[in-house]
């Protein structure tokens, strides 16, 4: 689950992580106020409207109504008022939100933490996340922090540091101040660093994070470092240990149609091909996209109905499928494990008579317990429903179907 900047910089709070502060506001009313308690705490007349959304590239992105960037300095009252005027309700687009882009619905006005000179600041990146291969947590660090972070990775690889922590002995002081090390730090910054790594690396694991990004990791002229941007993801599986971070969840974020699958317990991903998917098992679900992609379609979604497949999951997959008007044909691929054939099948059609006008093309393919009494059912159904028991036989409808 991903978090907004805004949220992930409240929890890194309260692990005694320094954090670049702000509010967050949800119109131009509340950014006036949050800039005067920003004004009033900072001394500085300076402030930044950062608008809020779950995508990267924010300061680079513009908003697609107006052309205005979705991080802004300003110097005024007005500076702020005009900023969040242009960026609430404005569609941001940046790289990783494609030119889709993305609705700002808050913005978060925080302190400038520019205020010194160039020569006594300086901008680093540092993140935490798991090493599959290693079976670690990883701590990727640079000295070139910024905007610019994706170039530093491609072109000069040398500057990205890792630092693998054991799981059984956790993050240990000497890999603190090595990374404080690497960055170049000393005297009270180099001290700060250790701390902020240590406590940041707390949170990672207190909070069940999957992916924890800082960028930039800020070190100030009065030698404080902080995290000025903060990028967090959550392990879902970890959720219901945190009601409270579950809670945080945004969903006007997130794509709708996986949203509505989640309310029935469906594992939904949408993609850019023409042949819906329906299967149970995540295995099963993988195996059914290569075969649709060797048969010459493109799937349109992964889908996994779970190993307890009824009714009302099936027509519910139904429905999300066929809101996909892409979609020229949709195959259904069940292995009868735990659940009978025929109660799927019978599913399926009980599916396809409630929502009826279905104009394209369904193939299901079951396979495993009752699987003859299921073609069966479907054959005699009546509806133009087409059933196959080998994968093979599957695949060559698909392929009909697609042409």
């Amino acid at each position: 689950m991903n978090l907004h900047e805004y949220q992930a910089k409240e929890l890194l709070k309260k692990y005694n992580v320094p954090v670049q502060e702000g509010v967050a506001c949800s119109t131009v009313a509340e950014a006036q106020e949050a800039y005067k308690i920003i004004q009033e705490k900072s001394g500085s007349k300076f402030a930044v409207v950062k608008a809020q959304i779950h995508a990267g590239g924010r300061g680079k992105g513009a908003i697609k109504e107006n052309g205005i960037n979705g991080v802004k300095v300003g110097k005024s009252l007005e500076d702020i008022s005009d900023f969040a005027g242009k960026i609430l309700g404005g569609t941001l687009v940046t790289l990783q939100t494609g030119p889709a882009g993305k609705v700002v619905n808050k913005v978060l006005v925080a302190q400038d933490m520019y205020y010194d000179g160039p020569s006594e600041r300086k901008e680093f990146y540092l993140s935490i996340l798991l090493d599959r291969s290693k079976g670690q947590n990883v701590i990727m660090y640079s000295t070139e922090g910024g905007m610019n972070i994706e170039e530093v990775a491609h072109n000069t690889p040398d500057k990205i540091f890792k630092e693998w922590v054991h799981p059984g002995g956790g993050l240990q002081a000497f890999q603190a101040r090595k990374i404080a090390f690497n960055l170049g730090l000393s005297g009270d910054a180099f001290k700060n660093c250790v701390r902020f790594v240590t406590n940041l690396y707390n949170a990672y694991v207190g909070l069940d994070c999957s992916m924890l990004e800082i960028n930039p990791l800020f070190k100030a002229a009065d030698n404080k470092i902080l995290a000025v941007d903060c990028k967090m993801n959550l392990d879902d599986n970890a959720l219901m240990r945190h009601p409270d971070l579950a809670a945080l969840r945004d969903v006007t974020e997130e794509d709708p149609t996986e949203v509505e699958a989640g309310q029935f317990n469906l594992n939904f991903v949408k993609l850019d091909g023409n042949v819906g998917c329906m299967v149970n098992g995540a295995g099963l679900a993988m195996a059914t996209m290569d075969m649709i992609k060797l048969s010459g379609g493109e799937p349109a979604n992964f889908l996994d109905v779970g190993g307890t497949a009824n009714a009302q999951t099936v027509e519910a997959g139904f429905k999300i499928i066929l809101k996909d008007p892409a979609v020229k044909a949709i195959l259904i691929n069940i292995f009868g494990g735990i659940v009978r054939c025929d109660r799927v099948a019978q599913g399926v059609i009980d599916a396809y008579k409630n929502l009826g006008n279905i104009n394209i093309p369904i193939i299901v393919r079951l396979q495993g317990t009752n699987a003859v009494e299921a073609k069966k059912l479907i054959d005699e159904s009546g509806l133009k429903v087409q059933s196959a028991i080998l994968l093979s036989e599957a695949a060559a409808l698909v392929k009909k179907a697609v042409a």
